[in-house]
């Protein structure tokens, strides 16, 4: 029901926004932008100092208000929002995104990326703006991509050491049919839920773990229901930063060249507040009980061999693997 108040709002507010076009008039324009992420998480500062810039190069014209800690709906619910232009901008994990935009789906495959440099390599290369320019087909205009940390699982029945040791789990996943895949390659049950209701789900037994990386186990408190943190670093896969692409179509030229520059700078921001973000989470949750370990990550990685035949299934997309493959970083 609040969603659906906010949406309406939204909704009505939208039809009084005046197109950001050159006009005799100057006027100003507020865009909304919504992160799920609470007030102070790299994310949400990112889109904060990418706000400001626009507003400085537009001499106050243009001014980004950044909704965080999922005030406006669910991710799932903000894409739909997004894409018809009831918000403007959405900072958002890809995984929601592999069952409309198949090229979404190969930066989240297991194991793809072998380090963060290698990721931020590829990312921020050709590779990259090809991935962000299929967001076009679909309503929205892909601007920038930001680090979401290497993904470990994490339980609260007992540490994950080999693929044995997940058989029969119930591990909560994002709801990306990718991720469903990946957990049942390794012999657990997948459990796809919105990432509010997860600390309730793991603290009333609904699911046995999670799969996170370590701002969010930490921001999200699930480390004290689930204090198994288990190192697999299965997915490095980062997190989109897109416009609605009617909020795009209502600039003047000018304009998407300050968003594009803006969307460029704020990711060096967002990547030095999220290393030190990641280092004090960790330690902040060893600190109150987590028990970490490491893992052997060969088998995991030769698990996914059915995850890749079925995600990578056409030419286009496997040679997009070989392509990131072959990125030396």
């Amino acid at each position: 029901m609040t969603t659906r108040r906010n949406f309406l709002s939204l909704a009505g507010a939208a039809l009084v926004t005046p197109a950001i076009v050159g006009r005799a008039q100057a006027q100003t324009v507020t865009l909304r932008s919504t992160d799920i992420h609470p007030d102070g998480y790299p994310t949400v500062e990112a889109v904060k100092f990418l706000g400001q810039l626009v507003e400085q190069r537009t001499n106050g014209r243009i001014r980004v208000q950044v909704f965080h800690s999922a005030q406006l709906g669910t991710e799932t619910d903000t894409i739909t929002q997004t894409r018809i232009g009831v918000l403007d901008m959405n900072r958002i994990n890809m995984a929601p995104f592999n069952n409309l935009i198949p090229a979404t789906n190969i930066p989240n495959l297991p194991f793809i990326f072998r380090s963060v440099a290698h990721m931020r390599a590829v990312m921020d290369g050709d590779i990259g703006r090809s991935i962000l320019d299929s967001f076009d087909a679909h309503g929205l205009v892909g601007l920038c991509f930001y680090d979401s940390g290497a993904r470990s699982f994490y339980t609260n029945r007992r540490a994950i050491r080999t693929p044995a040791d997940m058989a029969g789990l119930k591990i909560r996943v994002q709801q990306s049919d990718l991720f469903v895949a990946l957990v049942q390659a390794l012999g657990a049950n997948p459990t796809p839920m919105p990432f509010g209701e997860v600390f309730s789900a793991l603290q009333t037994g609904v699911v046995d773990g999670a799969e996170n990386n370590w701002p969010s186990y930490e921001s999200s408190r699930h480390f004290e229901v689930s204090r198994f943190y288990s190192m697999t670093e299965h997915s490095m896969a980062p997190e989109v930063l897109v416009m609605s692409k009617r909020s795009w179509d209502r600039m003047a030229a000018p304009d998407r060249e300050i968003f594009r520059a803006a969307a460029r700078e704020s990711i060096g921001h967002m990547r030095r507040l999220w290393d030190a973000r990641e280092e004090s989470a960790r330690r902040n949750v060893e600190a109150r009980g987590a028990q970490v370990n490491t893992v052997e990550k060969q088998p995991f990685i030769d698990a996914m061999r059915p995850v890749y035949q079925r995600f990578a299934n056409t030419p286009e997309l496997q040679a997009l693997v070989n392509r990131i493959q072959a990125v030396s970083a």
